[in-house]
């Protein structure tokens, strides 16, 4: 059994977009972020604190838009955190 809910960290990545450069829309990520916290609060409502990534070619051309979507608590950055941009993502995540 969890006694610390806080200290899990969920990522999710469609597996379509696993080294492909694809993005998932906006409105995807809503969809299967809104279905992950659902499913946590049946199990306890300390879940609450449990953050959820996203991962699935987050750039520092599409993460502004991406962290605004409801249940992202943050990024799984693969390729683009080798480049000098990665820092847009860590300033838009926070």
């Amino acid at each position: 059994m969890v006694k610390d809910w806080k200290n899990i960290v969920l990522a999710y990545e469609p597996v379509w977009a696993i080294g492909t450069g694809k993005t998932a829309t906006t409105e995807q990520v809503a969809e299967i972020h809104n279905w992950i916290r659902g499913y946590l609060s049946k199990i306890s409502e300390e879940t609450e604190a449990t953050r959820i990534i996203y991962g699935g070619s987050v750039t520092e051309k599409n993460c502004d838009e991406l962290i605004k979507v409801g249940n992202v608590d943050g990024f799984l950055v693969g390729g683009a955190s080798l480049k000098p941009a990665f820092i847009d993502i860590v300033k838009a995540s926070k």
